[in-house]
């Protein structure tokens, strides 16, 4: 009787419901499978051009989306194949725009690095560092000014961290208040050099201190906490009280890049943190509070297999632009967030 009792008690600890842990593991998941697959389909050269995998990162994005809201926007960097997959968009789009095919979600002329949907809010990946930094707080900019309440998340890695951009925009972001959050997606090793190599500030949190930001260092492998943490700072910019800086300490199990060697790091360094891979925790919390048979998740893992292989079936299936498409999307007369002045 204790020990149900002892197990009844740890039930009610959860701060989340069976549905969002089901949804958090069904989504990474299909991220990591999908990106899996990238690598190999990269290797076998169904396609070409830089190619950024997330494998290792799924909490950030998975926490991210669970603790907004349809309205709020999404800024990333070139790593950016789960953001438009955790925001609900079928992977078969992303698959094209890998393979550069007209379905693609930017009609195949994006690639790997340049994923967008705006109609789910994700306002792109970019491919020059740290540009997506003073982007984010523009975004940000024209939803205070449209007085929407609707928040920007600005995500950018550890290097871009570096780019003298981000203190002008920290600056400005703190004086006017800006609905942004600014997510530092920290791996630790940007493209191949270390924090500890590039700071004597290791603290990343502490970038925030001399513009008086609210900040905090979030752990990255656990769905939990980046969605505690971005519910809280998501709350403050909606109240009018302007950005924060969240440190999100992750890390990737793949290297930068496809062609990136990884002599950097140890084998037993990824090992450890294979140790505490969000997915398999969030399976833990599953099993360990019987929110689902083995069966069951058995049927999600093939559910996700068959979505990977659509979405490929999908991409080669589907045509490559023509030539008149270079003259296409270059050019817009009216931007949606186009201020008149009189």
């Amino acid at each position: 009787m204790a020990t149900a009792t002892k197990k009844a008690a740890s039930k009610t600890k959860l701060k989340h419901s069976k549905a969002q842990y089901m949804k958090w593991y069904e989504d990474m998941l299909l991220m990591r499978k999908f990106e899996e697959k990238t690598g190999q389909l990269y290797i076998q050269q169904k396609f070409g051009g830089f190619c950024h995998l997330y494998i290792g990162q799924e909490a950030v994005v998975a926490g991210a989306v669970s603790a907004t809201r349809k309205g709020d926007k999404h800024i990333t960097a070139y790593r950016d194949h789960a953001h438009p997959i955790g925001l609900g968009m079928h992977p078969k789009y992303v698959m094209a725009e890998l393979y550069g095919r007209t379905t693609g979600c930017s009609k195949g002329k994006g690639g790997s690095m340049h994923m967008f949907d705006t109609e789910r809010g994700l306002m792109g990946g970019h491919g020059i560092v740290g540009a997506q930094i003073p982007m984010g707080a523009g975004i940000a900019f024209a939803e205070k000014y449209n007085k929407t309440k609707n928040v920007c998340l600005t995500s950018f890695g550890d290097g871009a961290a570096r780019q003298g951009s981000l203190h002008e925009t920290f600056n400005m972001a703190m004086m006017w208040k800006l609905p942004v959050i600014f997510i530092i997606e920290n791996n630790n090793y940007a493209m191949g050099t270390s924090v500890e190599r590039t700071t004597n500030v290791t603290d990343l949190s502490k970038m925030a201190l001399s513009y008086d930001m609210p900040a905090e260092n979030v752990d990255g492998m656990s769905c939990e906490a980046v969605h505690a943490a971005i519910e809280t700072a998501v709350a403050r910019a909606r109240k009018g009280d302007g950005p924060t800086l969240l440190n999100i300490e992750t890390y990737r199990y793949k290297g930068h890049s496809m062609s990136d060697p990884q002599k950097y790091r140890s084998k037993e360094e990824v090992e450890e943190y294979m140790d505490i891979d969000p997915i398999s925790q969030v399976l833990k919390t599953i099993k360990d509070n019987k929110f689902a048979t083995d069966k069951q998740i058995e049927a999600i893992g093939k559910k996700v297999k068959d979505l990977v292989a659509e979405s490929i079936k999908f991409a080669e299936d589907s045509p490559y632009p023509d030539g008149d498409e270079l003259y296409e999307d270059v050019y817009k007369e009216e931007y949606p967030f186009m201020i008149e002045y009189k």
